[in-house]
């Protein structure tokens, strides 16, 4: 195959979509995000995107044991406030050129649905386990951070910490060079672990800067399920804490 190949599955009319990215990072939060968004609102696959940049594997699902190529996927939704391009998957590229070159298609694609705006969903890690879920900000350009704001997002010198790697950080990077109108959403998390409730906390601020409603059982009930191994953290704490290296954000 050739280092990256698209399959167009389907083509819906949108209007100006708004691409949402939720690949894999710190506590899975953007994830979680974009795949709960997919469950509430029966999104539509569009296409899959194969890259000899993801591992050398494939999934087997299903009562047959089908395999299925790792890949990521873009899926349509449609809400009462926005027509959404939601990008989502299981890993991100193994190297610095394959994320340029991933990301670079990404953006191909959902120029090619007619979007103009992203919104790049992650987390950023704390170290230690959080009680109040703060949205932290980035922006293409400076002129979105007022509607971020009056959304409850806040906006820190020097935060996250070493920036924002991988297709989060691109998303802005090589959008805001296109002229898309980019930014990233990312929940505080303590970075130990897969955080529901903080990718409760980025589709919160999603919901009124996009002007649609979720229901969140799902979510809640990840959040319970969570609560032992939140439990064992907390006595964790104790101990030795974790170096900021090595927390630094990826997207």
């Amino acid at each position: 195959m050739d280092d990256i190949e698209i399959d167009e599955v389907a083509t819906p009319e949108l209007d100006e979509p708004v691409l949402i990215e939720g690949l894999p990072g710190v506590g899975h939060v953007g994830k979680l995000a974009a795949e709960h968004l997919l469950e509430e609102f029966d999104g539509e696959l569009v296409r899959r995107v194969y890259a000899t940049e993801f591992p050398p594997q494939v999934s087997v699902d299903g009562e047959d044991g089908v395999a299925e190529l790792t890949c990521a996927e873009f899926h349509a939704v449609e809400t009462d406030g926005a027509d959404l391009l939601v990008l989502t998957g299981d890993h991100q590229a193994g190297s610095n050129a394959g994320h340029y070159s991933l990301t670079s298609t990404f953006l191909d694609v959902a120029e090619s649905f007619g979007a103009e705006r992203a919104f790049a969903l992650g987390g950023v890690p704390t170290g230690e386990l959080v009680e109040e879920y703060t949205v932290l900000g980035a922006v293409s350009e400076a002129t979105l951070s007022d509607g971020l704001r009056e959304a409850g997002v806040e906006f820190r010198p020097d935060e996250p910490a070493g920036g924002i790697v991988g297709v989060s950080g691109l998303v802005l990077g090589l959008g805001g060079r296109r002229g898309l109108e980019a930014a990233c959403l990312m929940g505080e998390t303590s970075g130990y672990l897969v955080d529901p409730k903080s990718a409760r906390a980025v589709l919160e601020v999603l919901e009124e800067l996009l002007d649609f409603e979720l229901a969140y059982d799902s979510l809640e009930d990840r959040a319970e399920e969570m609560e032992e191994v939140v439990g064992k953290i907390r006595e964790m704490q104790e101990g030795p804490a974790v170096p900021d290296d090595d927390l630094r954000y990826i997207g």
